[in-house]
């Protein structure tokens, strides 16, 4: 008797996570639109539901690069011992990136004239073998010189129109150096094309965090 008793419950138990978990997917299933995203997470209510970015050349996990692997409208769920996560692939792009290394030099503290002439002299010892990432840690204005002047990976849009437009248009090749000004803001740059222009795949991802019962 007891044993069917513990039968019985065991498969009751199960149903009602079988159940519990056909739910969520069959929710996640009709999701598609930003809207329907935006209604959803506000229907569930908690800071543990959201809608991520991942960009494929800054987030390597093993989780990141799993979500990757799958096409939109693709679903994974993690569990453990206390939750059970689902995401799905609502979005899929592929951007184009650009990285460049920089000396900043602030116009407030030195006059035109004075600026030119230190940027030759930088670009001089540059060509004289010193490295650049030296040559910033040594010279620029920001905190960016810490990184050895290195921007990272930007797309359009992210930079001032000044400093972008000449980096995006300006026919540069790798490893050539020149310089930028946005007089308008007093900003004064050396610049360094590190890496050729790179598309990079970035995915929008639908996470919803449930606690196991």
């Amino acid at each position: 008797m007891f044993k069917k008793l513990f039968i019985l419950l065991f498969i009751t138990i199960t149903s009602l996570a079988t159940t519990a978990q056909t739910s969520t997917q069959k929710e996640l299933e009709i999701i598609e639109t930003p809207e329907q995203v935006k209604s959803y997470l506000e229907s569930k209510k908690s800071n543990k539901n959201k809608l991520i970015k991942f960009n494929e050349e800054k987030h390597k996990t093993i989780l990141a690069k799993e979500l990757f692997k799958l096409s939109v409208g693709g679903t994974k769920t993690n569990e453990n011992e206390f939750e059970k996560t689902f995401y799905k692939v609502i979005n899929k792009t592929s951007k184009t990136y650009y990285r460049i290394a920089y000396i900043y030099l602030d116009g407030n503290k030195y006059d035109k004239a004075n600026i030119d002439a230190l940027r030759d002299r930088i670009i001089s010892k540059y060509k004289g073998g010193v490295p650049f990432d030296f040559l910033a840690k040594q010279y620029s204005m920001d905190r960016n010189a810490n990184k050895g002047g290195d921007l990272g990976w930007f797309t359009k849009g992210e930079m001032h129109p000044d400093f972008e437009n000449k980096i995006l248009n300006g026919n540069y090749n790798l490893n050539d150096i020149y310089t930028i000004d946005v007089p308008s803001k007093k900003w004064y740059y050396i610049v360094l094309n590190t890496h050729e222009p790179k598309n990079i795949s970035e995915i929008e991802v639908l996470k919803i965090v449930e606690a196991r019962n």
